[in-house]
């Protein structure tokens, strides 16, 4: 379609993306300065899709962490550039903005916030109301192909049907699974960090492990060899490999190494905290010692957090017998035994995506962008906020207050300087 035949809108705020920080950034803006004229974009038919699959439909709007230093010690990248803006606005502030709109959050024993109503819809259809209170109108379908930047007082967003023009634009169309679809980004001439994927669980085709589906042990530790990455936490075992808490932290603090790897790695899990390799072997000598008539298949005192299936697992994998007492274990036994307690390697090949949690590290890089306005600093009048900026939380709600915090900062930018 010829560009002469394209619909031109002329507003004053254009929003590129209809997610979490766009509804966020554009309500914050029109509570602000109703005498602005706001307009969000959406090159979908969905809005808010990512807040309405949240937490398994629940929606973990944010994480029950109240100091700005220790919140951003849950991203991977990003904590050192969050810093400020989680003293302008972070935890507390989230509770409050919902509290206003008689959404009441509830903390669970983990830490993560979700509205009491148990539902991610008591979210959307917040926004919603909020955005056609406010009069922010909304635009679906529109994928942005190009941005020009006229006279940096004027920009203009050109879609597939439509041109709008506009005093300023936000960048809050989220994470992107390739460079390309950042495409429209390249007039801007912004350093982009590349995407790679982040939040994942390790899959271990054909490994035996996988047959114990199902199990978890609530603390242990987990390390990749090849990165030296360590977590501890619980630890799920899958119909496809690990999963769990332990595992997603250190997919997204590994999330890049791991994309190098062509996710090849080793994973070493110690199921036995209070020991290493060499501690735990001694102790199963003594018990080999003090209890030689007792058959190996009675979990000692020290394995009463494992689960029996594992327990068996590990005996199995030292060809220890079912009806085998410790008097019968070998040396190497012992050794295989006591690798498997606490330095257990289990080749790992590829990931899987947690649930539909899609997240990614990747994005603006930080260096181009202002944080107490966040503004790009090679151009005025363009603001970003949420997952499109190369920031990204561990899993728990840390994403969403990244949005919060970044399209309030983003909002109260506009605000002043518009």
């Amino acid at each position: 379609m010829a560009e002469e035949q394209k619909n031109l809108i002329e507003t004053d705020i254009v929003i590129i993306g209809g997610g979490a920080a766009g509804f966020f950034t554009a309500i914050n803006l029109a509570e602000q300065r109703p005498d602005l004229r706001i307009l969000i974009v959406e090159k979908t038919l969905l809005l808010l899709a990512k807040v309405q699959i949240s937490g398994g439909g629940r929606c973990n709007v944010t994480h029950a962490c109240f100091d700005p230093q220790k919140l951003t010690s849950y991203y991977p990248r990003g904590h050192k550039e969050l810093l400020g803006p989680f003293h302008i606005f972070n935890t507390n502030h989230t509770i409050e903005w919902f509290k206003k709109r008689n959404i009441e959050l509830k903390t669970e024993a983990d830490g993560r916030m979700f509205p009491v109503s148990n539902t991610s819809e008591t979210i959307v259809q917040c926004f919603l109301q909020e955005a056609q209170k406010q009069n922010i109108r909304i635009e679906k379908k529109f994928e942005v192909q190009e941005i020009r930047n006229l006279n940096h007082k004027t920009y203009e967003i050109e879609g597939r049907y439509a041109i709008v023009r506009a005093k300023a634009v936000v960048l809050a169309a989220g994470g992107h699974a390739k460079e390309s679809q950042l495409e429209y980004l390249k007039t801007l001439n912004l350093e982009i960090v590349p995407p790679v994927p982040s939040l994942f669980t390790f899959n271990l085709p054909q490994h035996p492990i996988t047959q114990l589906m199902g199990l978890s042990v609530a603390e242990t530790e987990i390390k990749i060899l090849e990165t030296k990455d360590v977590f501890r936490g619980p630890l799920l075992i899958t119909h496809w490999g690990l999963s769990g808490p332990a595992v997603l932290k250190l997919s997204a603090f590994a999330a890049r190494k791991l994309h190098d790897l062509e996710y090849r790695y080793t994973v070493r899990v110690n199921w036995c905290l209070e020991y290493n390799e060499e501690s735990i072997r001694q102790v199963l000598m003594q018990i080999k010692s003090e209890y030689a008539y007792k058959k190996a298949n009675q979990k000692p005192s020290f394995a009463a957090h494992l689960p029996q299936r594992l327990w068996e697992y590990m005996l199995q994998s030292a060809e220890i017998k079912d009806g085998d007492t410790w008097q019968n274990i070998n040396n190497k036994q012992m050794g295989i035994l006591s690798k498997s307690l606490c330095a257990m390697d289990i080749p790992a090949q590829g990931k899987t995506t947690f649930k539909e949690e899609f997240v990614t590290c990747g994005g603006i890089k930080g260096k181009e962008i202002d944080f107490k306005t966040m503004q790009l600093k090679k151009h005025p009048g363009i603001f970003v906020a949420g997952e499109i900026i190369n920031i990204d939380g561990i899993t728990g709600g840390f994403n969403f207050q990244a949005a919060w915090t970044t399209a309030y900062i983003a909002a109260k930018g506009m605000a002043d300087t518009l």
